[in-house]
């Protein structure tokens, strides 16, 4: 495997992808797109997964959870963001690092360590 990339997702869409370098396998619902996932897993090191597809597919998914490569992230679709992909990354970076800095109560947007407020008194 180097470093290959792959979207998988519905409609025309995905196909602007390929301008990118991007692998672009178009599946018109849930089925197909377990098959392809299922086809080309072993070829690839990321995979794009729109994310009316990765929420239908969640339970299959998992067993990529499980394995280094390939690394499966959902992306927003043609029909506009769900905030799928963002609960997903929230939930593994919560069980990878036991804490969620990304997207803690004010959604990420605190000061970090080290920003103090400005008082060095």
């Amino acid at each position: 495997m180097t470093g290959k990339m792959a979207i998988v997702g519905e409609g025309d869409g995905i196909l602007v992808f390929k301008a990118a370098g991007v692998d672009a396998f178009p599946a018109a619902d849930e089925k197909h797109a377990r098959e392809i996932l299922r086809k080309i897993a072993p070829d690839y090191s990321i995979i794009f997964l729109t994310e009316e597809l990765a929420r239908a597919l969640e339970t299959f998914l998992k067993r990529f959870d499980e394995t280094p490569y390939p690394v499966v992230l959902s992306i927003p679709s043609g029909k506009g963001e769900s905030g799928y992909g963002d609960e997903i990354l929230k939930k593994a970076m919560e069980r990878a690092l036991g804490v969620d800095i990304l997207f803690g109560e004010d959604g990420g947007k605190g000061k970090r360590a080290g920003q103090g407020s400005g008082d060095r008194s």
